[in-house]
């Protein structure tokens, strides 16, 4: 229970509260994007990604950490142009905490395998993302410069995609949210009319997600499925399933219900 704690369903939002018309200019999709870094090393890259993401229409960006970074470093790259982006950086010591009102969460991964699945590259998986973007907030998350992400920070994930290079597979991190928000924001652009009803709903965000998954666990292991030497192994099965299913808010308080029925009953 511990691994996946119960953030409380008190400040939850419902569907009803995020069912607004749909807004169909590409700047106000792309104002439900954000670029999310988590613990970048050199404040420089921090700056560079506040260019490119304010160069495609994405003006949010957040840094994920504890590490503090010089302000005038960040400015260096940034340029004047996009010094008001590094002004209103968000910072969140957890990915967790960072993560909590997407719907939507795409992250990078240079390794692929088992544990991870076939990635689309970077235009394909845009392109999956457009519909979500009027009804959700989406975010684009980077992993540290050195490692990457981890198969733990990949839990809040419901996409993944690969940059496709050659044998030297070796990219900055600049260069990376460069080639995102590219992507994204060509998805956009390009989006055609007669797909708009395509949308898809305001989806359950990482906090309820997570909020579900704690009381999910909790069942698992009262009725013995979930056992101390294998619980993460189907813990990360289990998510990658309901993540797959883009449930709505009302439908993981509806699974909450029920386990929160289950343990009373059982108790």
């Amino acid at each position: 229970m511990a691994e996946y704690p119960d953030y409380g369903g008190s400040e939850a939002r419902t569907d009803e509260s995020t069912s607004a018309s749909p807004a169909w200019r590409p700047e106000e999709l792309l104002a439900n994007a954000a670029v999310v870094l988590k613990e970048p090393k050199f404040a420089e890259n921090i700056g560079s990604a506040a260019r490119i993401a304010l160069n495609m229409g994405i003006s949010r960006l957040i840094v994920v950490g504890r590490q503090e970074h010089e302000r005038e470093k960040m400015l260096r790259t940034a340029t004047h142009k996009a010094a008001g982006l590094i002004d209103q950086l968000e910072r969140h010591e957890t990915l967790a905490e960072a993560l909590a009102p997407f719907g939507r969460v795409i992250a990078t991964s240079a390794r692929q395998g088992r544990q991870r699945g076939m990635c689309p590259p970077p235009r394909a998986a845009m392109r999956e993302a457009v519909p979500f973007l009027a009804h959700n907030r989406v975010a684009l998350l980077f992993g540290p410069e050195d490692r990457g992400l981890t198969n733990e920070d990949l839990y809040f994930c419901q996409q993944l995609t690969t940059i496709p290079t050659a044998d030297f597979s070796s990219l900055n991190l600049a260069q990376a949210v460069a080639i995102l928000c590219y992507e994204l924001s060509s998805a956009v652009h390009e989006a055609r009319p007669a797909n708009r009803e395509e949308n898809r709903p305001a989806l359950a965000n990482v906090h309820e997600m997570n909020a579900m998954y704690g009381h999910v666990e909790e069942v698992l292991q009262r009725i013995g499925f979930l056992r101390a030497e294998d619980s993460a192994y189907w813990m990360k099965n289990v998510r990658s399933l309901l993540g797959r299913v883009d449930l709505r808010a009302k439908e993981a308080k509806v699974i909450r219900g029920f386990c929160r029925q289950f343990l009373w009953y059982n108790r």
